[in-house]
């Protein structure tokens, strides 16, 4: 809970449920009420760092730490200057020493290491790829235009869809009134049987329901991500495979045949004293699931393998005749 505490006027967010904490470029925090209060007349001191602040730069705080809230608008602040891409780069180990630099660039004013060397460091990046930024920006800029145009695109067919099936459902009320007031028309005047024409409604009713269970495949949709959405036919996609009957697997353990000596099972191990020559497993290896055992055997298993019956060429042609 102090977390949540303006460190000015003490208060929290247990006392203000309200409470809205507001940051600035130092990092350190106020709460709304002492922002309004000290920074009354556009500008003023930090009340911790006594750094010059103004009032139009405090914005609420998006994350607990203040160290947090602090890194991210600093590295806003600089990506915005340092927007190379890898294809301005020749080779990768350029790309990635500049993304270093980023890095160290961000950390150091983040935590006031050589605040003023970084800045020098910054305003000279600045004034030696002045034309490239300014472009780099610029692409930026269409880009989020772009995505802008994409985004109000999505909404427009959203409406026109939400407003489509809203005339869809006026449609639908106004065909009950009218078939309600057909039916009573029809009772009204008509010198045949009540039941019958009743029935008639009824099945004409029953019929238009069944019809408009199957409506027409929705319109395709196109996000800005150039996924289609909607209903997807045989076309889009290829057909499932069908599983066949019966299980859809079976173990079956593995054998393979020996001519040479087995190898020593687990029981035979502790007996005929094979252990005995293994280093014993430590307390951090039991915990890791290792035993001697295993070992053992797996070693056992190797050799044993090296010594199984393996014909030469000259006997398997004698056998043959």
């Amino acid at each position: 809970m102090d977390d949540q505490a303006c460190p000015r006027c003490k208060t929290t967010k247990y006392r203000n449920p309200s409470l809205k904490m507001m940051v600035n470029v130092c990092g350190h925090t106020l709460c709304e009420s002492c922002v309004d209060l000290l920074f009354l007349k556009g500008s003023g001191a930090c009340p911790e760092c006594q750094i010059p602040l103004r009032r139009t730069n405090f914005r609420v705080q998006m994350f607990e730490d203040a160290m947090v809230e602090k890194e991210v608008d600093i590295r806003k602040r600089i990506l915005r200057d340092f927007n190379k891409k890898e294809e301005d780069f020749e080779t990768l180990e350029e790309y990635n020493d500049y993304l270093e630099e980023i890095e160290t660039i961000v950390y150091n004013l983040s935590n006031n290491i050589d605040v003023l060397e970084t800045n020098k460091k910054i305003d000279q990046y600045k004034r030696d790829n002045k034309e490239q930024i300014t472009k780099n920006k610029s692409k930026l800029g269409r880009r989020e235009f772009e995505l802008d145009e994409m985004i109000e695109l999505e909404k427009q067919r959203e409406e026109e869809r939400r407003l489509e099936l809203a005339k869809e459902e006026a449609e639908v009320k106004k065909k009950k009134i009218r078939e309600k007031e057909a039916l009573i028309d029809e009772l009204m005047f008509s010198e045949g049987n009540a039941k019958n024409i009743v029935e008639t409604f009824a099945h004409a009713r029953q019929v238009s329901m069944e019809e408009s269970k199957n409506p027409a495949a929705p319109k395709i949709t196109q996000f800005s991500t150039g996924i289609k959405f909607g209903k997807q036919g045989s076309q889009n996609f290829m057909p499932l495979p069908k599983v066949e009957e019966g299980p859809l697997y079976s173990y079956k353990p593995l054998h393979q045949p020996t001519e040479g000596p087995t190898a020593p099972n687990w029981r035979e191990i502790q007996s005929r004293g094979y252990v005995a020559h293994v280093r014993a497993e430590t307390t951090a290896e039991r915990a890791g699931g290792f035993k001697a055992h295993v070992a053992c055997l797996r070693v056992l298993q190797e050799a044993m393998a090296g010594l199984y019956h393996n014909p030469s060429k000259h006997q398997i042609e004698l056998a043959s005749i």
